[in-house]
């Protein structure tokens, strides 16, 4: 798995400068380290299909490199944020979506709005609502709270059975 971060993930701590974060990784910063190993997969391993996935900050580069002459073949994504109307207008392969019902990065409208833009697409696509979940759910759901226990592992076996289904 690249390091998207270069070494410099976002701090755990919730009140961290986002801004400043975000202005260091941006996708002239990004790009490059998923274009590199995607090219690493195809010309050293000979892997025929690559799928990619990404949550919260990396759903957008599952989609970003879902476009065609990027590399990646089949997409997921769990509570995606700074997704862009155009990365979603251009992909050219599956693509699907764990949503978490409260999310301030990927709120309900928008969520909807995606949804319509992926069916606009013709691409296979799913888009998976988990009730009692918050943005992070994926990777830091409580798993002693039965709603985001059973979404964390859910959403899981969402992206297992959508690169199964579209190998």
């Amino acid at each position: 798995m690249p390091d998207i971060f270069r070494g410099d993930p976002a701090p755990h701590d919730i009140y961290f400068d986002a801004d400043e974060f975000l202005a260091k990784h941006t996708t002239n910063v990004t790009d490059p380290v998923i274009e590199t190993t995607i090219r690493y997969m195809r010309d050293t391993h000979r892997f025929d299909r690559i799928a990619v996935t990404g949550y919260c900050f990396g759903g957008r580069y599952a989609f970003r490199f879902l476009q065609k002459g990027r590399g990646a073949d089949i997409g997921f994504a769990a509570h995606p944020s700074f997704l862009q109307d155009s990365e979603v207008l251009a992909i050219n392969g599956p693509a699907s979506i764990a949503a978490a019902e409260i999310d301030t990065l990927f709120e309900p409208a928008r969520r909807l709005e995606v949804e319509g833009m992926l069916n606009r697409t013709a691409q296979p696509y799913q888009v998976t609502l988990y009730s009692g979940t918050f943005h992070g759910f994926g990777t830091r759901g409580n798993i002693s709270i039965p709603e985001q226990k059973f979404g964390k592992e859910e959403a899981f076996f969402q992206a297992v059975r959508w690169f199964k289904a579209w190998q």
